[in-house]
């Protein structure tokens, strides 16, 4: 059975000059939740978890999981390029609650299909919680062949992967090769209608930090077949989604929710503000879309 259908929120963090804002944090969560999201995602890479100290990730982990208080499952991302680091977050994370942890493939040092295949056996054998497995080769420099996913997914901890090659053919296979094994989550938001029409279970979305009601309406008739209604209103979102990865994510994204006053637009370096003529592109689209900012 799958653990959620439909749209999870990976969430953005919210910061002040000292920390994170814990106030804006908790609006941020009842506002996903108000608005139909199916699923939320903590610590995920819009959330800027490479620039939190382990401090700050546990207790938004903690936080998160509290203010969630059961109304949907909770997603926590622990991975890393150290397997013994990896195992450790993810004994943290379930001691907190998580519902699914995600893993990413590991980035920078990469693995072969041996090293991949071993990393997430030994992760998986140190927790009960499900383990989503993350493939975006665009941030790791490694991706996740359908054959290894097949080998990786006959673990019984293994429930699913959160697919972010681009590569629509690649996640039809991943589909083919494990069905009764693993679910397929959509990593890209502009893919999320084509892939659940081929059997993915939902999306792991970005756009629905801010448009989280259309995000759960779109996933939830592709869900329920009317794949029509579905395409029609990806077609709509396209052209915001396009323009929240115009610059790197989380930057548009959490400009958007700057303009939207959701809460601060700050980051944390290496993020910095948008440029001025992308900037303007995010506006116009969100004032297309309907937006008011």
């Amino acid at each position: 059975m799958s653990l959620f259908t439909g749209s999870c929120t990976a969430m953005i963090t919210p910061f002040t000059e000292t920390g994170v804002d814990y106030d804006a944090y908790g609006r941020l969560i009842d506002f996903q939740i108000e608005n139909g999201t199916d699923a939320i995602l903590i610590a995920g890479t819009t959330g800027e978890p490479p620039t939190m100290t382990a401090e700050e990730k546990a207790e938004l982990i903690r936080y998160g999981i509290e203010k969630v208080n059961k109304r949907v499952p909770v997603m926590v991302s622990t991975g890393g390029n150290n397997t013994a680091a990896v195992i450790e977050n993810s004994i943290a994370a379930q001691k907190m609650g998580a519902d699914l942890l995600l893993i990413v493939t590991p980035y920078y040092n990469k693995a072969t299909a041996k090293g991949l295949i071993s990393h997430y056996n030994a992760v998986a054998d140190a927790v009960s919680t499900p383990i989503m497995v993350y493939n975006v080769p665009g941030r790791t420099g490694l991706n996740l062949t359908p054959a290894v996913f097949y080998e990786i997914a006959k673990h019984k901890n293994i429930v699913a992967i959160k697919e972010a090659s681009g590569n629509v053919a690649q996640g039809q296979e991943m589909m083919r090769v494990t069905k009764g094994m693993a679910d397929l989550y959509s990593g890209e938001d502009a893919l999320a209608t084509a892939l659940m029409a081929m059997g993915a279970k939902g999306v792991v979305s970005v756009v629905s930090n801010i448009l989280p009601k259309d995000t759960h309406a779109m996933t939830a008739a592709a869900a329920a077949g009317n794949f029509a209604l579905a395409a029609e209103m990806q077609h709509k979102l396209n052209p915001v989604i396009d323009a929240l990865f115009c610059e790197v994510n989380p930057i548009p994204v959490k400009t958007a929710a700057g303009l939207m006053g959701l809460c601060s637009d700050r980051m944390r370096l290496p993020l910095c503000p948008m440029e001025d003529a992308t900037k303007a592109r995010l506006v116009s689209a969100l004032r297309e879309y309907g937006v008011s900012i």
